[in-house]
């Protein structure tokens, strides 16, 4: 294969529906044959009415005309393509109606009821059409680049502060945590976050943010490199497990670097002696209970105050994009257009 064929960007969209998955509806096996059965009802009792509304124009074998059990016998043949011809259309009416409308129903009656092979080639094109639709429409999402231990933890970070689903992408070369991913209703991207065909279908060029969770330092500091030279102005934060890669990652383009090896054994260091500071640690960096970390607007009755007499628990200030500790001289005051870091309660204490 050449090197050309082989980049996903210049792929078609129906040939990247096997790349890129799109979240889906989990329907069980019985409400898929019910619904294929009502289906098929809907289309003999459609062409039933049709015939019986133009039966002057069939001829039946007996020739005493048509009745309506007759018209349900011969939509029914006619459908299920047995036809065996005591019945027939003799006006011309009748045969373009015929024609026009019976044939599509009949073919629409054995998709409906046989249809386990173009069920697949209409899903591959469903696909596709919302792949085409979803690229066309995507902006400002969050790619997440490895759906391991971090990955899945940024994720439910990043849906509970309110992202919705459809605007997280995951890229992974994993298929089984691409379908945990699919199963939460993300976007999925099948490939490695090292090349850069791979981060452009992900739609890296317009994401938001971009999370770095890869499993090596050395995958890590390369697919910074290839986000940062995809978007500029774009977030990325990335994922170390020592820290003397740190200076890697940031020479790289991360605009945050985590150093997850070291952060863990901090938690386990100080565990063994003030483990009640380890479980305050956790509950603030668990965004779904308890207590959270959040940033907000300041609003404009809180301007020329002190975030020390706020009644939120200030921690710093975000000031022209550089944050300002709580008691640093240059939050002593809030000034328009600032953020303030504080604790949130997301939970009340009684029920976290």
């Amino acid at each position: 294969m050449s090197r050309l064929a082989d980049r996903l960007t210049d792929r078609p969209y129906h040939a990247l529906a096997g790349v890129i998955r799109m979240p889906e509806q989990v329907v069980s096996p019985v409400a898929s044959i019910i619904r294929r059965v009502i289906w098929a009802i809907v289309a003999l009792l459609a062409a039933v009415m049709i015939v019986y509304l133009d039966r002057d124009g069939y001829r039946d074998a007996n020739g005493d005309g048509l009745s309506f059990m007759d018209c349900v016998y011969y939509a029914t043949v006619s459908l299920s393509t047995t036809g065996y011809g005591d019945i027939t259309p003799v006006s011309e009416s009748a045969r373009l109606v015929n024609i026009l409308v019976i044939t599509p129903l009949r073919v629409l009656f054995l998709i409906v009821l046989v249809g386990t092979t173009l069920a697949v080639l209409t899903e591959r094109s469903r696909q596709a059409f919302k792949l085409q639709r979803w690229r066309s429409k995507v902006r400002d999402h969050v790619v997440v680049v490895g759906f391991g231990t971090k990955g899945r933890s940024a994720v439910r970070s990043v849906l509970s502060d309110g992202v919705q689903p459809e605007q997280i992408v995951v890229v992974d070369t994993d298929q089984t945590m691409l379908e945990a991913a699919s199963a939460q209703g993300l976007v999925t991207v099948h490939g490695s976050g090292t090349r850069s065909d791979v981060l452009r279908v992900a739609g890296v060029p317009r994401a938001r943010a971009v999370v770095v969770a890869a499993s090596r330092d050395d995958s890590a500091v390369l697919i910074t490199l290839t986000a940062r030279e995809l978007a500029p102005k774009s977030q990325i934060v990335a994922a170390v497990r020592e820290a003397e890669n740190v200076h890697l990652l940031r020479q790289s383009g991360a605009n945050q670097v985590v150093v997850s090896s070291e952060t863990a054994g901090r938690l386990l260091g100080m565990a063994t002696h003030t483990p009640t500071v380890v479980d305050m640690v956790e509950d603030l960096i668990t965004p779904e209970s308890g207590l959270a970390i959040a940033e907000r607007d300041v609003e404009q009755s809180e301007i020329g105050g002190s975030p020390r007499h706020l009644s939120d628990i200030v921690l710093g200030v975000v000031r022209g994009g550089k944050l300002y500790r709580v008691d640093h001289p240059e939050s002593d005051a809030i000034e328009a257009g600032d953020r303030l870091l504080y604790v949130k309660k997301v939970t009340p204490a009684d029920e976290s």
